[in-house]
């Protein structure tokens, strides 16, 4: 139930951003859902990383969705201090970089049609977070894209799943 309440809460938040880039929602109002949603998976982090029944494969997964956490604090505290995100696009090559094994092992080992999902998912999420490194590291022209990407995923690799792990349609 943790992941679909963190997965639900990532959608909201990339399809948000991808609002907030293509000028839908204001600078200052695009800081509470980062802060909010980059907040709870720290929360859930922490719950997996150190809770009584932590294990290997909980611990696993509270470092790669830390990566999520993290992202979503530095995007927040970029808006509220006017940083100009060159430290996050940098961040952004590391976990684009990172998302590529983890996509590549999860599809290696891959035996429901979840686990192909959430294989194929990383391997899309390291796209993005790429783009964001082009974006705001490499100052590509990209924005326009880098937005719709964001909402185009964050409606099918989070929200949608999200949404229905937490309704009983996904287990």
């Amino acid at each position: 139930m943790l992941l679909g309440l963190s997965l639900f809460y990532v959608g909201a938040v990339l399809i948000l951003n991808g609002l907030w880039m293509l000028g839908r929602i204001g600078e200052r109002e695009i800081t509470i859902i980062n802060l909010c949603t980059g907040g709870l998976t720290l929360l859930v982090c922490l719950r997996l990383a150190l809770g009584a029944d932590a294990d290997a494969a909980s611990i696993r997964a509270a470092a790669f969705s830390l990566l999520f956490s993290f992202t979503y604090l530095w995007v927040a505290w970029n808006r509220l201090t006017g940083a100009d995100g060159r430290g996050l696009g940098w961040f952004s090559l590391f976990v684009a970089i990172t998302a590529l094994p983890i996509a590549a092992d999860t599809l290696r080992t891959a035996d429901s049609t979840w686990d192909w999902w959430l294989g194929l998912s990383w391997a899309a999420w390291a796209v993005l977070w790429l783009m964001f490194f082009l974006l705001l590291a490499v100052h590509r022209p990209i924005a326009r894209a880098t937005a719709w990407m964001a909402i185009v995923q964050g409606m099918g690799t989070a929200w949608l799943p999200g949404y229905l792990l937490l309704t009983g349609a996904l287990y």
